[in-house]
């Protein structure tokens, strides 16, 4: 378990709170809109994490691309500047993508309730 005290409680701001979880996901691993919801006491909080997601899509400190729906539906890759580039750094990783759904989903799924103390 990584202890969350890099969870900051200075800034309460619910999107950059979001940002802060997802920068904790693994390298070769992602997560669900609703994991991270549910994480930050927000469990039916799924589309307010994908705005988040949207959001942030100029910024390199945030890796979005691992933010996937419940299904390992690539389902926020038309925010992306290019079609492609969600499945790119997928498969950069290591993560395989057929048709637009990570394979394997169970494997590569980190969810922050079970890796992270609050």
């Amino acid at each position: 378990m990584i202890k969350s005290d890099k969870i900051s409680d200075k800034n309460k701001d619910f999107f950059d709170h979001v940002y802060q979880v997802v920068r904790l996901v693994p390298y070769g691993k992602v997560t669900s809109y609703g994991a991270v919801a549910k994480y930050l006491g927000s469990a039916r909080g799924a589309r307010m994490v994908g705005w988040a997601m949207n959001a942030c899509m100029n910024r390199d400190d945030v890796p979005a691309h691992r933010v996937v729906n419940r299904l390992g539906i690539l389902s926020g890759k038309m925010h992306f500047t290019s079609p492609d580039e969600m499945e790119r750094r997928l498969k950069e990783e290591g993560i395989e993508v057929i048709d637009d759904q990570i394979q394997n989903f169970k494997s590569v799924y980190w969810d922050p309730g079970r890796e992270l103390e609050l």
